[in-house]
């Protein structure tokens, strides 16, 4: 079992930066692939980006073309904790985010291949 606890989320304005950050509990958890989705109501939830354990204190990233160039994942805190950084916000990245745990190395962009799901945090741009 893997427990996964965002925060982070606020107001912003367009052009400005946040960073959440996704706290994971449980055995292992730092060897979990560890992901961000987002949603909007009355649509999917989508990939964002995504970073799986390759080695001791090492991680391979990926991201989401909407999302390359302005927001970064990171692990922090031995692996344990899963960050993204976005910069150069837009209102269209207003959204409910959510943070997501994966078994394996691989680096999984859907839905159904993420075990463990945070309860979300809420992203507001404004322009």
């Amino acid at each position: 079992q893997v427990q996964l606890a965002e925060s982070g989320g606020g107001l912003v304005q367009a052009g400005g930066s946040l960073r959440l950050s996704c706290a994971a509990s449980g055995r292992t958890a730092n060897r979990y692939t560890m992901g961000w989705f987002r949603q909007v109501p009355g649509k999917e939830r989508e990939f964002v980006a995504t970073t799986s354990w390759i080695g001791t204190n090492s991680y391979r990233a990926a991201s989401a073309d909407s999302v390359k160039g302005r927001f970064t994942i990171s692990r922090a805190d031995a692996g344990n904790t899963v960050n993204l950084q976005m910069n150069s916000l837009k209102p269209e990245d207003t959204a409910v985010y959510y943070c997501a745990a994966a078994p394996g190395v691989l680096l999984p962009t859907r839905l159904n291949e993420y075990d463990y799901w945070g309860q979300g945090t809420q992203v507001t741009v404004y322009s």
